[in-house]
């Protein structure tokens, strides 16, 4: 008996320091040195002031007028690099774009990554640099994963013209739950993901309650695209449909069939600018006097 005691000690305390060491890692700021941007993009590099001496580095690469503005927001753990594809693309269409670092990643100031809800306070500071760049301008949103949850947690005043959310999460137990399950198997996911959502307090002071995009997303009042891949593993496709059917109208879903946890125009680049192109334009274009 005494030997199991020991031995179920040991492993208790062992999955503690895991947990521990997960939820570090977690949070940790992802810093990266951009570098220049591409010469042919004509990019103006960016730094936006906002908060308590916190700031977001940045390109705005310019378009056309009329044609709108596009805020571009990069998943966790990445950084405006992610996005210079979908920057191009939307260029060569004529829309305006701001790509940018999100706290505690790239070049952005930030001491801890916070699901989206420590990001949305940049996020808007984002959004109002864009406007004030392009007064009358309409403005959208592109977000990935991470951006996307800050994009809902943002307050988007005034409301965005378009907002496309990719591969975001509805729930941080959700979101926690998925990543254990693929990496120890579903039984190892649900025993321990209480053992990291309860570090949110001491390391983020936030709650999970907090971290719920399927509640922030009923106040969205923006033309809405949701887009995910079928084989996401970390935010599974039934989650994807929870979070849409949330979402008020107008709404649209695209199932992006056969994709996992990846860059949605990476995977079919023709496919997404097929997809997304018409609905940026139809929403962001002004029309001809």
């Amino acid at each position: 008996m005494r030997r199991l005691l020991i031995s179920g000690g040991l492993l208790v305390a062992g999955l503690l320091a895991l947990s521990l060491a997960a939820g570090s890692l977690l949070t940790r700021p992802s810093r990266a040195a951009i570098g220049p941007a591409p010469p042919e993009l004509a990019a103006e590099p960016v730094r936006i002031a906002y908060g308590d001496e916190q700031q977001l580095s940045g390109w705005f690469l310019p378009g056309r007028a009329g044609e709108g503005a596009v805020l571009l927001l990069h998943g966790v753990r990445g950084n405006r690099l992610q996005m210079l594809a979908r920057a191009r693309w939307l260029q060569r269409e004529g829309i305006a774009n701001l790509l940018v670092d999100l706290p505690s990643h790239g070049e952005s100031s930030g001491g801890r990554i916070g699901f989206g809800r420590l990001e949305a306070p940049g996020t808007d500071a984002a959004l109002n640099w864009l406007r004030a760049r392009l007064p009358g301008e309409k403005v959208g949103a592109v977000g990935v994963s991470l951006g996307g949850a800050s994009l809902l947690f943002a307050e988007r005043r005034p409301e965005l013209d378009a907002l496309v959310l990719e591969s975001v999460y509805p729930t941080i137990e959700d979101a926690v739950q998925d990543r254990l399950a693929m990496r120890l198997g579903p039984l190892a996911g649900r025993l321990l993901s209480p053992l990291l959502l309860v570090q949110l307090p001491l390391r983020l002071d936030l709650s999970a309650t907090q971290l719920r995009p399927v509640d922030a997303i009923a106040a969205v009042r923006a033309p809405l695209l949701i887009a995910s891949g079928t084989e996401d593993l970390h935010t599974l496709w039934p989650e994807t449909e929870r979070l849409f059917a949330t979402a008020p109208q107008p709404k649209a879903l695209w199932p992006v069939h056969g994709a996992a946890h990846v860059d949605l125009h990476g995977f079919d680049a023709a496919a997404y600018q097929a997809r997304l192109g018409p609905w940026l334009h139809t929403r962001l274009r002004k029309p001809l006097p």
